[in-house]
């Protein structure tokens, strides 16, 4: 089975307005980003997003363990 046979994990389910809510993995990489910012990391903007969600994923596997 692969990661796009299983349905997102939602962080904060919401039904309402057409949306379903943020996934857990995107609130992962909303921390992240939260922390990348708000300390000493030297990065490009355009780094920060891919980044991101690259720790976000390692978070979501270490989950799986």
């Amino acid at each position: 089975m692969s990661d796009k046979d299983i349905a997102p994990q939602q962080a904060f389910p919401y039904t309402g307005l057409g949306s379903d809510g943020m996934t857990l993995r995107d609130y992962f990489a909303a921390k992240v980003m939260q922390a990348m910012l708000g300390s000493n990391w030297v990065l490009k903007d355009e780094e920060i997003p891919a980044r991101a969600y690259k720790l976000a994923d390692m978070m979501m596997k270490a989950r799986e363990e």
